[in-house]
């Protein structure tokens, strides 16, 4: 028996007959209408993600095996809270809330991708990528949240391996994920004033030390990129502008060149007719 492997990325729920999959599978004699099926089926609740997906044929009966992996913690995590990214600032820009039953959902799902010896540790494990993206857990940081675990306050969920959670919940999660990027939009629009209040008053100093002044000041880091381009970005932005007027500038020079050369063979009408005369 020959065991012929394809491995590939699909979005969930969306595989098709189209590459990158169909094109490998064609050549192993499988039924690729029938793969791509049960695909979807093993996938369907990754819609919107990538999903790694490997599938075994057997050379001689054709038979086949399908796995499905898993995506990556923060897509789960990013899908469960509702967003489409995580904080860029996770230190003080909180994007969402989740509940301990989403984070059982994806340690459970992560399972044998994840090296805690048993749930609660797995489960601590997805609580610590949160922390990274700026996730609250059952409105915790993430840090407070695993304090709360290891003390027994989840017990009864991780025990009865809750993973549902109500409408009502839903609800609520939503009102918080609005209630904290207007949080979120209020405290960039306090920064970005008081970064230009400091540029504004340090105009003609060395970048450098405007820089270090609106980093002591507490702003963040991307707000700084934006409002204080570095001497690299500056520099490529001035070349840029420099360089339309010469372009400019250099076809005017050509202009000249261009109509001379259209009215040289206007000059050679006169030779000929004397040449003519001569003989």
């Amino acid at each position: 028996m020959s065991m012929q492997v394809v491995q590939v990325l699909v979005e969930g729920g969306k595989a098709t007959a189209a590459p990158p999959l169909g094109p490998q599978l064609g050549p192993l004699g499988v039924n690729i209408g029938q793969v791509v099926a049960d695909i979807n089926k093993k996938t369907e609740s990754f819609r919107g993600m990538q999903v790694p997906v490997k599938v075994k044929v057997d050379s001689d009966t054709k038979k086949f095996e399908i796995s499905i992996g898993t995506p990556p913690t923060s897509a789960l995590l990013k899908k469960e809270a509702g967003v489409e990214k995580g904080s860029s600032n996770p230190k003080t820009d909180k994007v969402a809330d989740v509940l301990i039953e989403q984070i059982i959902k994806i340690a459970k799902m992560k399972e044998d991708s994840l090296l805690g010896k048993n749930l609660k540790e797995r489960i601590k494990e997805i609580v610590g990528t949160c922390n990274s993206m700026g996730i609250l857990v059952e409105g915790m940081p993430p840090v407070d949240a695993i304090k709360s675990i290891n003390e027994g306050k989840f017990d009864n969920e991780i025990r009865l391996e809750k993973t549902e959670l109500t409408a009502e919940e839903k609800a609520k999660l939503e009102e918080e994920k609005k209630r904290l990027a207007e949080e979120i939009k209020k405290r960039r629009a306090e920064f970005e004033a008081k970064a230009k209040e400091i540029i504004a008053a340090m105009a003609g100093q060395e970048k450098g030390i405007i820089k270090s002044k609106l980093t002591a000041a507490g702003i963040p880091d991307v707000i700084i990129k934006e409002l204080l381009p570095s001497e690299g970005a500056a520099a490529a932005e001035g070349a840029a502008a420099g360089a339309a007027p010469k372009a400019e500038a250099g076809a005017k020079a050509a202009a000249p060149g261009a109509e001379a050369k259209k009215e040289a063979p206007k000059k050679e009408a006169p030779k000929k007719e004397a040449k003519e005369k001569k003989r």
